[in-house]
Order: structure tokens, then sequence, then C-alpha cells
């Protein structure tokens, strides 16, 4: 059984005795695992067991662009066990949890020595993701249009986003305006910093919202971080984002997230070299490794 990340202590004392920060990327990645879940294999991976458990990973993104920095979601936030007594359904709870200890992704910038965001882009609006939105008060939170209709109605109980993590006044909103502009496949894109090495692209499906980063990295390879298209690599590689029950649960449209995922799976075809990246797979970062090492 693949267990969850004991002790980001541990890390931390190896890489600082490594020295892995000391070469300061001027476009880089790095996966801020701020906690995970053991969950069933089989709600993973499609046909996987119902007796084995596999760890799921509730990930935060750290973008470096010259002296600026952002997140790709925010993973579970300083207020996570409030917000999940108020606003998790309680016949959701037997199948949506986290586990302790948490390590909030605003806790580890801070002790890293990282200061202002530029901003966090949220790949959709669900409590794992929108979590840390109060942890940055006063930094923008960007989403896209559909996503923020839905943000907008959460305050008034309806949809799936929880009013204890996005129905603050205060937070500064920030809508992303795609322009019709191709990129790796896809029609429309948002070059965030105009060269090309940090792009948004709508993912539509799992929420009408949904967007996905790709992320060029100073070695020149190229990250595609998917948000919940699918929860796992193995499960895109069978063509399909979810076990058919966990789907209908999280899904908001069935076919439209199943259309993202074989998007994602031509162009991984077409792009061998491409890395793509589940917020949730654990195997996929593990291998990559966590805050504060850049990915390779």
């Amino acid at each position: 059984m693949k267990r969850c990340l004991v002790g980001l202590a541990v890390v931390w004392a190896a890489v600082w005795a490594t020295g892995a920060m000391a070469q300061e990327p001027k476009v880089g990645l790095s996966i801020v695992n701020t906690g995970c879940a053991q969950a069933v294999e089989a709600l993973l991976v499609p046909g996987g067991s119902v007796l084995n458990k596999r760890a799921a990973n509730f990930s935060a993104f750290l973008i470096k662009h010259g002296s600026r920095y952002m997140l790709f979601d925010t993973g579970l936030g300083r207020g996570i066990d409030a917000q999940y007594r108020q606003d998790m359904p309680v016949w959701a709870r037997l199948a949506f949890g986290y586990e302790k200890p948490l390590h909030p992704a605003a806790d580890q910038l801070t002790q890293a020595g990282i200061g202002a965001l530029e901003r966090v882009v949220l790949s959709h609006s669900h409590w794992d993701h929108a979590s840390g939105v109060a942890d940055f008060p006063g930094v923008r939170i960007a989403v896209a249009k559909e996503e923020m209709q839905r943000i907008q109605q959460a305050s008034e109980g309806v949809g799936t986003a929880w009013p204890s993590q996005v129905g603050d006044a205060a937070t500064v909103w920030e809508p992303l305006v795609f322009a019709d502009k191709p990129y790796m496949g896809y029609a429309r894109s948002l070059d965030l910093y105009g060269d090309g090495a940090v792009v948004l692209v709508p993912m539509p499906g799992h929420t009408p919202g949904s967007v996905g980063l790709f992320v060029t990295v100073d070695s020149g390879r190229r990250y595609f971080l998917i948000g919940d298209v699918a929860w796992t690599r193995d499960a895109l590689a069978q063509g399909a984002a979810k076990f058919w029950l966990a789907g209908k649960l999280v899904d908001g449209d069935a076919s439209g997230t199943q259309q993202s995922l074989e998007q994602v799976q031509r162009l991984m075809q077409r792009d061998p070299e491409l890395q793509v990246v589940p917020a949730h797979d654990s195997a996929v970062q593990d291998a990559l490794g966590y805050f504060p090492r850049w990915v390779p």
C-alpha cells in the first residue's frame, strides 16, 4: 500500500543538506505537497483493486517566472478543519477526507523566504484546490469566467464551491480572459507572461471553468498540470477519467470530462516528452520531488 509522505521536515532537512535551493531558476516549477489521503485504488484508477489503497496528494504548484511567483491551486489551507466541518456534506465524508499532519502552502512558502505572490490561479473551485485561498489575503485569485459564476453562487448554497473558502467579500478575484490563439492543440489559450513559458488552457468538464497549465522550465522540459481531468496518469493511459461512481460524484459533465481527457491523450501521443501531472497523482509527484526542490 502506497502511504502518504510522512514528515515534510525530513524533506526540508535533506534539501538544505544538499543545497537543492542554491540554484534559482528563471522559469521553475515546484510541487508543494500540503497533505494527502488514503483512497481506495479503484476510485483513482479504473480497474483498480477495491482492497488496496493508494495515497492521493493535495498539492499546490509553485511557478517562478523571473522574480515573480504564482501558485496553481492551493491544496489544503490553514483553515481546512473548520471549512470541512462547515461545508463537507455528511454523506460525502466517508469518501472524501484528509490525513494529518498538514503542511499548508502559505506556511511552506513563508519558511522558504518567498514573499508576496503575484497571483493564485485555481484549476477549479473544489474544496481541495481552493482551501488555501484565505491564506493569501490581497493576492489576486484567478479563475475562468465559468468558474466565477459557481463561486458567486456559493453563498447561495448552489454548486460545489464552499462558502467557507470562497465567500469572503475581501477576496480579490481576477477573471481569466482566453484568447483565440491555438496552443499545443488547444484552440484558446492565455499566455500569462507573453513568452510562451506559462500558458493556461480551458479544460471544461470536471467543472465548467476547469483549466490546465503548461509550464516550460529552464531545462526546456514542458509540464502540463491538468487539475482533475484525471486523478492519475494510470487512468489517462486507460482512457477513463475516474471510476464510474467517483465520476458521478465529482464530474459536473462526464462527457465533457472525457473529451478533455482524450485531448490530453492525443497530446501525449504527439509529444511523448510532455510531462503530464494530475493534481492528485502521488506516484508522479513523488518521482518529480517536492518543494523546495524545483522539478528537473
